[in-house]
């Protein structure tokens, strides 16, 4: 089950900037050069969109981490209400059907053809074609949307036949949140018109309302809804139309008005053509992605009761540790790369490749370690509860030890698809995201007979090294002035953090069942969150003690930044 309560969001650092600043040209002297007045003007109007992109970018941040620790907390919500029994597996079926179609129509669309080519008409400054353009993508989005909402209705009992759940309630699920793919398009459509304005608050507010709703719903509605899931389910509709309305007022104070037109003058628009050119070569990718969710939930779902449920648990623990420390690495690093390879800095630009690959690595070999080693720890003290037993603790700790060796790779990724985007190559990260989908499904249906559930998470993992080195292999091909000595460098830094974590995890590893078995009956907090807190303390004492140590280059970098924020922390308050 894929996250719906995240959308991904366009970078505020790399959003295009508001009308004004796009479309007021810079004063020229009698020679043809900028004249200071011009310099000083285009100064300010860089400073002001400079500012106020870091002001969206602060609550942007703070938002989507309420959102990422509120997601966790609706896990463990169902968790509790539903464990990994046929119910919770019903549930993940019949989430992850209009959940795909989301991911690869509404969301793909907004990021990679609506904001670009609504940002396009924003800097040409005319009001009208570019609301000529939002009305014939409103009325474009909503007649194929309806349809496809009525068509996955009437044809349930068809669909869910393709997987292993209850098909009974699996439909009766799949027909009430069917309609969610209508709110939550609608709302990926105020929130393209947002961030092209580059306005990101209210996008990032959507998905904690989302959260809440789920959330509070199932407390409220699990008795007169018949049970849990189908609260759940109501919770979905409710949270998918929060995320809309909460953001409607936002385009409507911006002064942008949209409306149905004629279907033939809608699919006619110049702005509307260019959205269907540009969304072709990514669907393409985005189906892959989404096809292997698909795939690997069915093949879940004959691996027996609770391999579907027990799979999204770990997968949503991965999400988890890849929203705090992951993420935003990629996004960050983009406009670095942009602007080095326009400018044809190459060394530059392997540089920042082979820096970003190196903190990537400092953060997840460690983080992978550790949590490979603490699996059952970090289950039991975030999920056992309630219908959450001992039986649905192993289950997901066994996906989430297979889940966690892919974490290093889906890092990797992160930082070398924006390297290629920087040079405004999309294919190739397409064209791997193809292959490592060929090579999940066929390792899906090699380790799901002996290792059951975990066998599709490793097969997961194992596409992601797979996607990983076809990046690389591309990436080295082009040959850019200093590539091969930073994927050098970096692949022996992996070595070296692999070393020092294996060193630091050993007595973690010794000391760990001594201090679980001691607390064992006295509640998870102290049975499973003493000793996670205990050998997270150890391990991260020893991994970074080493690394301080042996005078490593990016732990000092760390440290010297800490250091540095402490101080101005320390001197504002004095």
């Amino acid at each position: 089950m894929s996250d719906s309560s995240e959308p991904r969001h366009p970078s505020p650092v790399a959003a295009p900037a508001p009308v004004a600043s796009g479309a007021v040209p810079v004063a020229a002297a009698a020679d043809g050069t900028a004249s200071p007045a011009g310099d000083q003007a285009a100064a300010a109007r860089r400073a002001a969109s400079s500012s106020k992109m870091l002001r969206e970018g602060g609550k942007l941040g703070l938002l989507t981490l309420a959102s990422r620790i509120l997601g966790l907390v609706r896990e463990m919500t169902r968790a509790a209400f539903m464990g990994t029994g046929a119910l919770a597996d019903a549930f993940t079926v019949a989430f992850n059907l209009p959940n795909f179609l989301r991911r690869l129509f509404a969301e793909n669309s907004m990021s990679a053809a609506f904001i670009p080519t609504f940002s396009g008409y924003l800097a040409e400054g005319d009001e009208e074609k570019s609301r000529e353009f939002l009305s014939a993508t409103f009325t474009v989005l909503a007649v194929l949307v309806t349809a496809t909402v009525a068509l996955g209705i009437a044809f349930t009992p068809w669909i869910v036949r393709l997987f292993g759940s209850d098909p009974v309630e699996t439909a009766v699920l799949t027909r009430i949140m069917f309609p969610f793919l209508a709110l939550v398009s609608m709302a990926a459509f105020f929130q393209g018109i947002l961030n092209s304005l580059g306005i990101f608050a209210p996008s990032g507010a959507a998905p904690v309302l989302f959260n809440v709703v789920f959330i509070a719903v199932p407390y409220l509605l699990a008795g007169p809804a018949g049970n849990p899931a189908r609260a759940m389910a109501i919770g979905v509709l409710l949270g998918g139309l929060l995320q809309a309305l909460v953001q409607l007022p936002f385009v409507l104070k911006e002064g942008w008005r949209f409306g149905f037109i004629g279907l033939r003058r809608a699919f006619a628009n110049p702005g509307m053509r260019k959205v269907m050119s540009l969304i072709g070569p990514t669907i393409l990718g985005m189906a892959a992605y989404q096809v292997n969710i698909l795939v690997s939930t069915s093949l879940a779902s004959s691996a027996g009761t609770g391999a579907v449920s027990s799979l999204q648990y770990s997968l949503r623990l991965q999400e988890f540790v890849l929203g705090i420390f992951v993420v935003s690495a990629g996004t960050v690093l983009l406009p670095n790369l942009a602007g080095s390879a326009a400018a044809g800095r190459w060394a530059e630009f392997s540089d920042s490749v082979g820096r970003g690959l190196k903190a990537m690595l400092l953060v997840t070999v460690p983080v992978a370690i550790f949590s490979m080693i603490a699996g059952k720890d970090i289950v039991s003290l975030l999920f056992r509860a309630r219908e959450f037993d001992e039986e649905s603790v192993r289950l997901t700790t066994a996906a989430f030890f297979f889940h966690m060796t892919g974490l290093v790779f889906i890092a990797i990724n992160r930082v070398l698809a924006p390297a290629f985007y920087a040079c405004s190559d999309t294919k190739t990260p397409t064209r791997a995201g193809i292959i490592s989908f060929g090579v999940n499904i066929a390792a899906a249906f090699a380790l799901v007979g002996p290792l059951k559930g975990p066998g599709i998470a490793l097969a997961l993992s194992i596409a992601s090294a797979v996607n990983s080195i076809v990046l690389v292999a591309y990436l080295a091909k082009k040959k850019l002035e200093g590539m091969g000595p930073a994927f050098a460098a970096s692949l022996a830094y992996a070595f070296k953090l692999l070393l020092v974590s294996a060193v630091a995890a050993l007595p973690v590893w010794l000391v760990e069942p001594r201090l679980a078995h001691g607390w064992k009956g006295d509640g998870r907090l102290l049975a499973s969150g003493l000793p996670l807190v205990v050998g997270a303390s150890i391990f991260g004492i020893l991994a970074f003690g080493i690394l301080l140590a042996t005078r490593d280059a990016m732990a000092l970098a760390l440290v010297g930044a800490l250091s540095k924020r402490f101080g101005r922390r320390k001197g504002g308050v004095r």
